[in-house]
């Protein structure tokens, strides 16, 4: 039964993806049609990631009170309903207030499921859970490629929205197997009654603090490399812009298949060995951005950065309730889930504004910054958590 669930919450996690990429795909379109300044996107993006951010933060307490499978299934319809919104949008006001329903849904979502298949399955299954979360990243520009030939953006969301339908449909029947799998837990005696820790309690656990801030660096990474990335290589390094797009699906590609090959990896490799590896494949793409090199070679660096960090978001998610225990780890997550979506929702637009200071070529010393905060924090967790400094000391919240 656990084997037929893991499969509804890996079609499911698709919907994760398919609104993180829909609005840098259609946002030309959109602003010429409703005459909007093409920097009006970042309105967008950060209401949506601001959302996102309060989502994970609150979510906590309702996913322990009622469960993972009925908060996943809510915010699902809830993100499909916001796509379809969208669709019918005629002014930044009605985009914006849009934005707000398909932040939350995803933060919960989020949350939610990546604790659930941390605690009940091996690394490789929550590798594989985050490349279902690519597919949903590829499905909507390809969508996108389409119905915009003829510049209908509302078309595409319309489309999209009736795949997140279906998704949420696929959420509401794997109910059925969440009351299953939670019965089989609690006859076996195996059902563990999860514990809402407050933000206060968490805070002064040192190795808690420091997990969040490797979570917020490999989020800054990833998405300001998402978001950057082609202008870098288009305005600065000299390639067109359909290569420069192409590089950036290539880079998804390069996290997508970076999280396959973690899942193979990790039924032979522990899981330590797999994070630090991908850090090596991380620091020799960043030395090819640094060194004089040709355009094919700095396009090869960007994707090996997506190779090398796509690991590192599941595999330490994976750990958190091997180090702090089941019964915490929905709270703990949650608040990674929080840093995470602060570094996406903070990171780019700060290398923006020092962008109209300093220049593009500024990009690889901004993101070889949160590398490094990245391996050290890491390095520091690790310790600690050997050491045994990881105990939580429950407090009445």
């Amino acid at each position: 039964m656990a084997t037929i669930l893991l499969i509804f919450i890996y079609i499911i996690y698709i919907g994760l993806g398919t609104p993180d990429s829909i609005t840098g795909a259609a946002w030309t379109s959109i602003a010429t049609e409703l005459s909007l300044p093409l920097g009006y996107e970042s309105i967008i993006t950060f209401l949506i990631s601001f959302c996102t951010v309060l989502a994970s933060f609150f979510s906590v307490r309702l996913i322990n009170k009622i469960g993972a499978g009925v908060v996943t299934t809510f915010s699902t319809f809830l993100t499909a309903l916001a796509l379809l919104a969208f669709s019918y949008s005629q002014s930044i006001y009605a985009l914006s207030l849009c934005a707000i329903p398909a932040g939350l849904g995803a933060g919960a979502i989020d949350s939610a499921l990546n604790n659930y298949v941390s605690v009940n399955y091996k690394p490789a299954l929550v590798n594989f859970l985050h490349c279902f979360y690519g597919i949903g990243v590829f499905l909507s520009p390809y969508v996108f490629s389409f119905t915009l030939k003829n510049g209908d953006w509302r078309l595409g969301y319309k489309i999209v929205f009736l795949i997140q339908l279906g998704l949420s449909v696929v959420s509401l029947i794997s109910l059925i197997f969440w009351k299953k799998v939670k019965r089989e837990k609690v006859e076996q005696g195996l059902d563990i009654k999860p514990i809402t820790l407050s933000y206060k309690t968490m805070a002064k656990n040192k190795a808690i603090r420091i997990s969040w801030l490797i979570f917020f660096s490999t989020c800054a990474l990833e998405f300001s490399c998402n978001f950057w990335s082609a202008t870098y290589l288009e305005k600065y390094i000299g390639t067109t812009a359909d290569n420069a797009a192409l590089i950036l699906s290539l880079y998804f590609i390069g996290i997508t298949t970076g999280r396959f090959i973690s899942g193979l990896l990790s039924t032979k490799i522990a899981v330590r060995k797999i994070i630090f590896t991908g850090y090596t494949v991380v620091l020799i793409a960043l030395t090819l951005l640094f060194i004089p090199s040709s355009i094919i070679i700095k396009s090869l660096a960007i994707v090996l950065i997506g190779v090398g960090n796509g690991p590192t978001f599941p595999n330490l998610s994976h750990l958190t309730p091997k180090y702090f225990g089941e019964k915490y780890s929905q709270s703990i997550i949650s608040s990674q889930m929080v840093m995470c979506n602060i570094g996406i929702m903070l990171m780019p637009t700060l290398f923006g504004s020092l962008v109209k200071k300093l220049s593009l070529a500024f990009f690889p010393i901004f993101i070889t910054v949160f590398f490094f905060i990245m391996v050290i924090s890491t390095i520091i967790y690790f310790s600690r958590v050997d050491k045994n400094l990881h105990t939580i000391i429950e407090k009445e919240n």
